[in-house]
């Protein structure tokens, strides 16, 4: 349980350095390029995994991979992509109040997802701690108000409003597929198909919506290291997020990342002399405390002959169920926490 909570800090802390490098670049040197900052970790996503499919043999080749699946990676590309260029354009339209409180939307779109997609079941004590760790965050957001942190412009509240719904939406489809696409494929495809798309992607809309940002920006060594800074906390994040997800969960995931904007803001106390509440302390302990509540207990999941097709087991031969003569949905229960070295074999009655 503690393990999965702070694999899930992890993913807070690159977060928190991802927002700290692009506050930076917006800020002190007015470079607004979110479209090329999602270029440049995508094309490392490229670099490293797409090319690592590139050299394996037989069935998880690049090849064979995109003769049989291309379309549903590039679905999931532009989802990708477009989840993390809404949010951010959100920034110009609304406050930071409603984009915190918003964007907490991708907790129950990721519930959704899961309940029916992945048919994860969950027990009271899993609901008890969403609810703690979203009145964790309501504490947060209670608190910028209070201090009067700066809320943004907030010229057309609707719109930004709209928009961080969309890109919640879209962060949850994407967090969805990305569990079942570690959990029935693997990891190093899932990053390489996200790389190769998502470069491609990312590259057009570059040049068709940013280039002319991209070049007003003042170059120096400084900017340069932002970047990079920037680029290595996201590739990180997309690189260790798929190990987190598949020793927890989706929403787990998601639930810690609630921590990521206490963690920026006790960062923005001594960078950017951000006011103290004490509120923020006790926001950051209640996520902390839903989220030990959510991980205190497994998950199951309700298997469905009809939805899942086949499985594959590491330490047991496969499982066709398309061969299995009258066979009744059953639920197995499979703990979604830490993994054993072995995994449960799947049981059909």
């Amino acid at each position: 349980m503690l393990i999965s909570v702070a694999l899930g800090q992890v993913l807070s802390l690159l977060i928190c350095g991802i927002s700290l490098t692009s506050k930076y670049l917006s800020e002190d040197f007015h470079a607004n390029t979110p479209v090329f900052q999602s270029f440049l970790n995508y094309i490392l996503l490229f670099l490293v995994y797409t090319t690592t499919l590139a050299v394996r043999q037989g069935e998880e080749n690049l090849l064979a991979i995109l003769r049989r699946r291309w379309w549903k990676y590039m679905i999931l590309g532009l989802i990708d992509l477009e989840a993390n260029y809404l949010v951010v354009k959100a920034y110009q339209y609304t406050t930071l109040t409603s984009i915190q409180l918003l964007d907490c939307f991708v907790i129950p779109v990721v519930i959704l997802l899961s309940w029916f997609f992945l048919l994860i079941r969950y027990k009271a004590v899993h609901f008890i701690g969403i609810v703690v760790c979203i009145l964790g965050m309501g504490c947060m957001v209670g608190a910028d108000v209070l201090v009067g942190r700066h809320q943004g412009a907030g010229e057309n509240k609707l719109v930004g409003d709209l928009l961080v719904l969309g890109g919640a939406t879209l962060y949850g489809i994407s967090n969805v597929w990305e569990e079942y696409i570690i959990r029935t494929l693997s990891r190093v495809e899932f990053l390489g198909m996200i790389g190769l798309f998502g470069a491609f992607f990312s590259g057009i809309q570059l040049a068709i919506m940013e280039h002319k940002e991209l070049l007003k920006v003042p170059w120096d060594w400084q900017i340069g290291l932002l970047y990079v800074g920037f680029s290595a906390c996201m590739f990180g994040l997309y690189s260790f997020m798929p190990v987190v997800i598949k020793k927890t969960s989706a929403t787990s995931v998601n639930l810690s990342l609630l921590t990521a904007d206490l963690y920026s803001l006790f960062c923005g106390l001594f960078l950017f002399h951000y006011k103290f509440s004490g509120l923020y302390l006790l926001s950051f302990f209640t996520i902390l405390i839903g989220l030990v509540l959510y991980s205190s207990t497994s998950t199951y999941i309700a298997q469905d002959p009809r939805v899942y097709k086949q499985f594959r087991n590491p330490s047991g031969p496969v499982v066709d169920l398309s061969t299995t003569a009258q066979v009744e949905p059953s639920v197995t229960y499979t703990s979604l926490g830490q993994e054993t070295e072995e995994e449960p074999h799947v049981r059909v009655a």
